[in-house]
C-alpha cells in the first residue's frame, strides 16, 4: 500500500468512527512515512480523481460580492505553474520563503506549489511592519518574500539578501521585484526532482515568548500534513463539505483550518473576505455558500450572538471555537438558534489540536474536552513532577506504548537547540498551560504557566510590547498585562513608571498611546494606559499577578473604587486614524 493510500484509510476510519470516541482512541495509530508530499501525494491524487478533480477546492467570496473560485484539478495545475517558475527563477529545495499575503487566490497557489518544490514557507501576516520584518528575514533565513503590492513598500526598510516577488492585480509597482504574474506562462507538468522525506522542514512560524524574542516553530511534512488528522477528527469533516474558518493568513490557526484540514477531508475552503464584520453578511454568504462547517474564535462567536441568527436559514451542522473558552450563555444561544452545540478545541502553533470536545460527545460547558486520537495527555504537577488531576498540560513523548510521539507535534523550534529541549524535557512536551481534569477524563482550560495573554484570538507577549513601550523617551519603565473586555477578552494594559523629567496627565498619556500606534502591529496595540509604581519581588522581578488582580477589581463583574487614573486609546480623538 502507498502512502496515499494508507492516509486515506485512516482518513476514512476517522471519518466513520467521528461519534464513536472509545474506539477511535483505542484503534487510532499515527502513520510515519518516510516519505511524503502533501501537495504531490495527497492533493494531487484528488485533483487526478475524474470523479473529484472538478469539485470546488477553494471558493472566495468579497464583499462587493466578486467570487473565486478553484476546483481541486484548477488549483493541482496553477500550482505547478507557480512550482516551475520558482524553480525558473533560481529557488531551490530547503530555501526558505516569506509568504505575505491575504484571503486572495494565490495564497493557496503558493503554499501547493512551495511544497511541491521543497521549499520552507514562513507565513506572515499583512499586518507585520518592518521591525517584525527584519527579524523575520533574519531569524528565518528567508532567501524570498513575496508580497501583494500593498505592503510591498514595508521591504524598503528590511535588509538582508533576499530576493522580492510581487503580487499584484495587473499592475506592477515594483521594477526591483520578480512578477508573480510571469508564472502564467509556466508549464502545468510538474515534476519533483527528488522525494520528499517526511522529516523535511515545511514551515516556520513565529510565536510569542515572554522574556524573549518570539519563538521560531519548525513544521515537516507530516507533522502538520499528516498531523491534522486529529483536526478533522475534532470538527467532524467529512468529503463535500464547506467549510467556513475565521483566522487571519500568517497564524497557523490559517493553515490548521483553511488548508490542510479540509483537504485533508476533501471538503471546500470557503472564504469571505469582509474587511469590517458585519454579522448579518456573514449569515447571507454562508446561507448563499451552503456552508455546513463553521469555526472562528470567540470573539466572533459573541459578535454573532448580538445579531438575529435566525437569519442564517441554513445552520452548519458542524460549529467549533478555539482560542479560550467560551461561556454558557454563547453557546446557549447558537444551540436554541440553530440547533447545534459549539465544541471547543485545544490546540497550538506548535501541535495540531490536541484537546477538543469531539462530535457525539456531551459538552461540558467551559471546558476543553478530551485528548484527541493521536494525543496521550496528561497533567503534571510542576513542582513534583507527578501526574495527576491538575497541572501543567503534557504530552507524553517518551514511552506511551499506543502513540509515541504525536506525529502533530513541531520538530522544535528552529534554530534554538535549549528552547526545544527545554519543551521537550523529562519525557513530555510541556505546552506551558495549566489545566485540570475531572472524574470522567474532562480537561478545563485554568491559566498560562507565563505572562502570555490572549486579546481576541490573538496571543500577544507582555515583553515585546514592553520592549516598543521604553523606547519612548516618558518611559522608564513600564508592565503589559490583559485587562478584561466583554468584546474581546482582553486588551493589552500598560502600568508605565515615567522618566523624573516628565508628569503624569492626559497629554503624556495620548502621546505614549500614539507612538505605540505607530511602532505596533493593530492587534498588539495598547489599549489602555495608568501611570502606576511597579509592584516587584525581592529580586526585582516584576509582579504581573498583582496587576492583574488590579484589571480584575476594576474591569470585572465587580469594579472596586479607588483605583488609579486609567487612559484608555478611544478618550483620544487625535489618536483616530493612526496606523
Amino acid at each position: 500500500m502507498g502512502v496515499t493510500e494508507e492516509f486515506r484509510a485512516i482518513r476514512d476510519r476517522l471519518v466513520e468512527l467521528r461519534e464513536d470516541y472509545e474506539t477511535a482512541r483505542q484503534e487510532f495509530r499515527w502513520p510515519h512515512f518516510e516519505e511524503f508530499n502533501f501537495a504531490l501525494d495527497w492533493f494531487d491524487s484528488i485533483a487526478a480523481d475524474p470523479t473529484k478533480g472538478s469539485r470546488p477546492a477553494l471558493v472566495i467570496v468579497e464583499p462587493d460580492g466578486t467570487t473565486t473560485r478553484r476546483s481541486y484539478l484548477e488549483l493541482s495545475q496553477r500550482s505547478n505553474q507557480v512550482a516551475n517558475w520558482f524553480r525558473e527563477q533560481g529557488a531551490r529545495r530547503g530555501e526558505k520563503m516569506i509568504v505575505m499575503l491575504g484571503n486572495r487566490v494565490e495564497l493557496w497557489e503558493v503554499m501547493l506549489a512551495g511544497m511541491k518544490l521543497g521549499l520552507v514557507l514562513i507565513p506572515t501576516t499583512t499586518q507585520m511592519g518592518p521591525t517584525d520584518l527584519s527579524d523575520r528575514i533574519e531569524r528565518g533565513e528567508a532567501r524570498w518574500a513575496l508580497v501583494g503590492s500593498t505592503d510591498l513598500p514595508k521591504f524598503v526598510e528590511v535588509p538582508g539578501d533576499y530576493r522580492l516577488i510581487e503580487v499584484n492585480d495587473g499592475n506592477p509597482t515594483s521594477a526591483a521585484a520578480l512578477q508573480y504574474g510571469d508564472s502564467l506562462a509556466a508549464s502545468t507538468d510538474f515534476q519533483a526532482e527528488v522525494p520528499t522525506k517526511g522529516d523535511e522542514t515545511l514551515l516556520l512560524y513565529f510565536t510569542s515568548g515572554t522574556t524573549s524574542k518570539a519563538k521560531l516553530v519548525e513544521h515537516t511534512h507530516t507533522s502538520y500534513p499528516v498531523g491534522h488528522l486529529s483536526t478533522i477528527y475534532w470538527i467532524g469533516l467529512e468529503p463535500g463539505d464547506v467549510h467556513l474558518n475565521v483566522a487571519s493568513p500568517g497564524w497557523a490557526k490559517h493553515a490548521w483550518s483553511n488548508i490542510f484540514t479540509p483537504w485533508i477531508a476533501e471538503a471546500c475552503v470557503f472564504i469571505y473576505n469582509y474587511q469590517r464584520f458585519d454579522a448579518k453578511a456573514l449569515m447571507a454568504q454562508m446561507d448563499a455558500e451552503g456552508v455546513t462547517s463553521f469555526c472562528a474564535p470567540p470573539t466572533v462567536w459573541r459578535l454573532l450572538i448580538q445579531a438575529d441568527l435566525s437569519a442564517l436559514k441554513t445552520p452548519p451542522r458542524k460549529v467549533v471555537s478555539a482560542g479560550e473558552p467560551l461561556n454558557a450563555e454563547v453557546i446557549e444561544q447558537v444551540r436554541r438558534a440553530w440547533g447545534q452545540t459549539i465544541r471547543d478545541g485545544f490546540g497550538q502553533t506548535e501541535s495540531t489540536v490536541q484537546i477538543a470536545n469531539t462530535p457525539g460527545q456531551p459538552v461540558k460547558i467551559g471546558a476543553m474536552g478530551k485528548p484527541l486520537p493521536g494525543y496521550d495527555a496528561v497533567l503534571v504537577d510542576p513542582a513534583t513532577g507527578q501526574e495527576g488531576a491538575e497541572g501543567e498540560l503534557c504530552l507524553r513523548v517518551n514511552g506511551s506504548a499506543q502513540y509515541g510521539r504525536p506525529v502533530g507535534l513541531m520538530k522544535g523550534y528552529y534554530g534554538d537547540a535549549e528552547k526545544t529541549d527545554y519543551a521537550f524535557r523529562d519525557g513530555y512536551y510541556h505546552t506551558g498551560d495549566m489545566a485540570e481534569k475531572d472524574d470522567d477524563g474532562v480537561i478545563t482550560y485554568v491559566g498560562r504557566g507565563d505572562d502570555v495573554f490572549k486579546s481576541s484570538d490573538y496571543r500577544l507577549s507582555p515583553f515585546e510590547l514592553e520592549s516598543v513601550l521604553i523606547e519612548h523617551p516618558a518611559v522608564a519603565e513600564a508592565a503589559v498585562v490583559p485587562s478584561p473586555d466583554p468584546l474581546k477578552l482582553s486588551v493589552p494594559k500598560a502600568f508605565v513608571v515615567l522618566a523624573p523629567a516628565y508628569q503624569p496627565g492626559p497629554e503624556v498619556a495620548e502621546d505614549i498611546l500614539r507612538y505605540c500606534r505607530e511602532h505596533l502591529a493593530p492587534f498588539k496595540r495598547i489599549r489602555r494606559l495608568e501611570f502606576a509604581e511597579l509592584p516587584k519581588t525581592i529580586s526585582g522581578k516584576i509582579r504581573r499577578v498583582e496587576l492583574r488582580r488590579n484589571e480584575e477589581l476594576r474591569h470585572g463583574a465587580n469594579p472596586a473604587s479607588g483605583l488609579g487614573v486609567e487612559y484608555v486609546d478611544t478618550d483620544f480623538p487625535g489618536l483616530k486614524g493612526i496606523g
